[in-house]
């Protein structure tokens, strides 16, 4: 089982550039033919969200008509820059939630492991929130007798990352429960997978590891000042592959540049004799 994690497109309505200086529209586009063009090819793509950066239908027609081309299944779970009403509406496919349900947290059937989506959204503030009822049917998906190795997705980090004004947006709401829950369930859990600070960050929370992605546009400045300034860079847009080994019984996670570089090169001649 082979996943690809794309997050924090920031697609704008009409192609708008984000912040005046990222073509976001584009970034996305390089995504779709990168992910069509690998060998082996992933089996999904999960948008770890922020698909909008308004969170408006006429950027998510725009992310639609994009994804026309890519040639395996997508799933999405909202990011702070979006809204449930208008991405439900344009992507009911790709948030296979339980009739009724007010929040998009749903389960997939990923063969030997399952995703479960977590909408992490509090709409109208950038920091992240798990109310009761979000969090109380995550516990009860974990308690429905599949006891399948599990891989949770949420857009909103719970820990600091170090770099204070994401921190100051993180998962707030919700995040020491959501600690509970995980920890008591840390044999089964393989991995929580972020979006949110458009930074590639490893670390372990709850006993689980969390795995945040960086972003296939611009990327979050790497200042771990105190007094760091909000402010992105124009470093290389990336995805993270995600492997579930069924052999070894874990989660292997790679970073994927979306642009093309140099390569490969062999490391043996034709004879079998290292280059050097």
């Amino acid at each position: 089982m082979l996943i690809a994690q794309l997050t924090d497109l920031h697609i704008g309505a009409g192609r708008r550039l984000a912040y005046r200086k990222v073509d976001t529209a584009t970034a996305l586009e390089r995504a779709v033919a990168r992910v069509n063009a690998m060998v082996p090819r992933p089996d999904m793509v999960v948008f770890t969200g922020d698909i909008g950066d308004l969170g408006t239908a006429d950027e998510y027609a725009l992310v639609k008509d994009i994804l026309r081309g890519l040639t395996v299944p997508f799933y999405m779970i909202p990011g702070n820059h979006d809204q449930r009403g208008p991405l439900r509406a344009a992507f009911p496919e790709a948030m296979p939630v339980t009739e009724g349900m007010d929040y998009i947290n749903y389960v997939l059937d990923a063969g030997p492991i399952r995703l479960i989506g977590l909408d992490s959204l509090d709409e109208g503030r950038p920091a992240g929130m798990l109310c009761c009822d979000r969090l109380d049917w995550l516990e009860r998906t974990l308690n429905d007798g599949d006891n399948r190795p599990c891989v949770l997705f949420v857009h909103h980090p719970p820990v600091e990352v170090g770099i204070r004004h994401m921190d100051e947006q993180r998962l707030l709401t919700g995040a020491q429960t959501l600690a509970q829950i995980v920890s008591a369930r840390k044999e089964r859990i393989q991995a929580i997978l972020c979006g949110h600070v458009h930074r590639p960050i490893h670390t372990r929370w709850a006993g689980v590891p969390l795995i945040v992605g960086p972003s296939i546009a611009h990327q979050v400045a790497l200042d771990l000042r105190e007094d760091g300034p909000s402010a992105f860079a124009m470093e290389p847009p990336a995805m993270h592959l995600h492997r579930w080994d069924e052999e070894q019984q874990c989660l292997l996670t790679h970073m994927a540049y979306v642009e093309h570089y140099d390569g490969p090169y062999p490391f043996f001649d034709k004879n079998g004799k290292l280059i050097v």
